[in-house]
């Protein structure tokens, strides 16, 4: 099997000659942006002979929100980016600078955040969550539009990038944050807008249930989302993924490695990464598995770690 054929199988919960394998990290400073990124993400590639690429939407955190935001009224205000905006240009340059420098060996997955960790990232924490107490009509409002956004981009990183699928990244479901039905409430419907509009170009979209922050997450409120794949902190949420697959409907997962620096990842050495992927293997026990991780690695992790666990996965 070819790379392409490989994932999509796996995705699919098909057999494959082998479970793919791919990990990821963020990139800082002059690699943040630019032709310096498209080129970080392509030597990584060829440093670790990945089965498919997670792009990195590094330098776009920061959605742009108008700085006349104060009062939680304000985000009434807000309107939808149009498709010539930077925030969203830039990206669909990124993702097809990737595609083109790896020369369309492997499927290309891009990071797209979910509206309510955009407004966020674009403001504050602290004020999205008052104002959002103050005015939930005001902030649900934005939350709206910024999924007209992030929907667009989605859709233009798919049909213009030559992204295969997004990798769509769901924050604010700590259990400290929410109950469960607020969460439904206030940011399902905005979840929802953008996964099912990037779903309509690609059938091969993977959503990420961020355990960064090492707190557990409401996991039951993203269950029925509809998506190929599913990725979360194993290591946090005490869910397996053999019952995680279970959990979320038979959907293929990605995961088995705990992405901490000081583990085995970093720090196995051959026959114990050989060790633990046939752990992984066995563990799971059938099709729909995709090797990775918890979350995004530590960028100082040495690319040699991440070929040999393609190699054990491979069987070499």
């Amino acid at each position: 099997m070819n790379k392409h054929e490989r994932v999509k199988a796996a995705l699919d919960g098909k057999a494959v000659d082998r479970p793919p394998v791919s990990f990821w990290f963020h990139y800082f400073d002059e690699l943040r942006v630019g032709e310096a990124c498209i080129q970080a993400h392509a030597d990584y590639y060829r440093q670790t002979d990945i089965d498919f690429i997670k792009v990195m939407s590094d330098g776009y955190f920061e959605y742009p929100v108008p700085d006349t935001i104060r009062e939680a009224g304000d985000w009434l205000n807000l309107k939808p980016l149009e498709p010539s905006h930077p925030y969203i240009r830039e990206q669909i340059e990124r993702a097809r600078g990737i595609r083109e420098a790896t020369n369309g060996e492997c499927p290309v997955f891009y990071s797209v955040f979910a509206p309510f960790s955009s407004i966020r990232f674009g403001t504050a924490n602290d004020l999205v969550m008052r104002h959002l107490t103050q005015n939930p009509e005001a902030v649900i409002h934005a939350l709206d539009v910024i999924a007209e956004s992030n929907a667009l981009l989605a859709e233009l990183l798919i049909t213009e990038g030559g992204c295969d699928g997004i990798y769509y990244c769901l924050q604010g479901g700590e259990q400290s944050r929410f109950t469960a039905r607020q969460y439904k409430e206030w940011i399902t419907p905005s979840d929802r807008k953008v996964l099912e509009h990037a779903n309509r170009f690609s059938s091969y979209n993977l959503l990420h249930f961020c355990g960064w922050a090492g707190v557990k997450n409401h996991l039951e409120v993203w269950r029925d989302y509809p998506a190929k794949a599913v990725n979360w902190a194993v290591s946090v949420e005490e869910m397996s993924l053999r019952q995680g697959q279970d959990f979320f409907g038979g959907k293929a997962v990605i995961g088995g490695f705990d992405n901490r620096p000081g583990s085995v990842l970093y720090t196995g050495n051959k026959a114990e990464l050989d060790a633990g992927v046939q752990d992984i293997m066995k563990d799971f026990a059938g099709n729909g598995l995709l090797i990775g991780a918890d979350c995004s690695l530590e960028n100082t992790i040495d690319p040699g770690q991440i070929r040999k666990v393609v190699m054990a996965a491979a069987g070499k």
